[in-house]
């Protein structure tokens, strides 16, 4: 018996200003895959990520999640996050992410009280346990190093309980060795949740350590005379059940090759 896809990207462009980005993207992905996209700048890796997440609408084709077609809005099934952190520096850790919850629940005060702000606040402690945060709720963005505001982001996406988490190069920024703990707080929770991820990347060692699935978008038309004349697609489409056991191939091995 076939397993239908958690998301379902059927022939897919998007335009800006007539100028193409995407063009004749096809995808399946089954749930807890976690797909990571890779691809040269400008190719339409993060003006996917937006489709998915309906902050962009697609200029043709469709896009489904659970057999049905995205809303026009972004809705909580689908978290994101960016490598640029957004926080209200004036508010706690723990503030920013009760924040959400008032602004949900409570749309004409934004706040909540009594047994609600509680509820809120248990969620937000055990979210805060779970990517290791807890003992900084009461501190503000400012006072936290680079990983810690990304756990806090993280955490953003998270308290909405997902079933696609998006991720733009959330560890861009990071050093070294506090983006390996990122690694394994992500790969953590992604088993944990059995979360869909697709995560874009510009480092093809990340992409092939954390990827069940590697995308990569290219374009496979270009026009010398005019660039822009064409967009850009998955070219290369790897399962990645062997991936600790590879070493991760060039770059010039993957960009600028039709997919098999």
């Amino acid at each position: 018996m076939s397993i239908s896809p958690k998301i379902s990207v059927s022939a897919v462009s998007k335009h800006y200003d007539s100028v193409p980005i995407l063009e004749r993207v096809n995808l399946d992905v089954e749930t807890g895959n976690f797909c990571t996209i890779v691809g040269a700048s400008g190719c339409g890796k993060s003006t996917f990520l937006r489709l998915l997440l309906s902050q962009e609408l697609p200029t043709r084709g469709t896009i489904e999640l659970d057999g049905q077609v995205l809303p026009d809005e972004p809705t909580p099934n689908r978290g994101i996050v960016f490598q640029r952190y957004s926080t209200f520096p004036h508010l706690s850790v723990e503030e920013n992410l009760i924040l959400g919850d008032e602004f949900e629940q409570s749309r004409t005060l934004g706040r909540l009280f009594g047994n609600a702000r509680n509820k809120s606040r248990e969620k937000v402690q055990d979210t805060l346990q779970k990517i290791g945060l807890y003992e900084a709720r009461n501190k503000y963005p400012s006072q936290l190093s680079g990983g810690m505001q990304q756990r806090l982001a993280i955490a953003q996406a998270l308290l909405k309980e997902p079933e696609v988490l998006l991720l733009d190069e959330p560890f861009g920024a990071l050093d070294p060795g506090i983006r390996q703990d990122m690694h394994e707080l992500l790969l953590g929770l992604w088993e944990e949740l059995s979360m869909t991820i697709f995560m874009v990347t510009h480092d093809i060692a990340e992409a092939f350590k954390l990827g069940t699935r590697l995308l990569v978008f290219d374009k496979i038309r270009h026009d010398p005379d005019e660039p822009s004349a064409f967009g850009a697609t998955i070219t290369y489409d790897l399962p990645l059940a062997e991936k600790h056991n590879q070493p991760p191939p060039d770059a010039h091995d993957l960009f600028g090759k039709p997919a098999k």
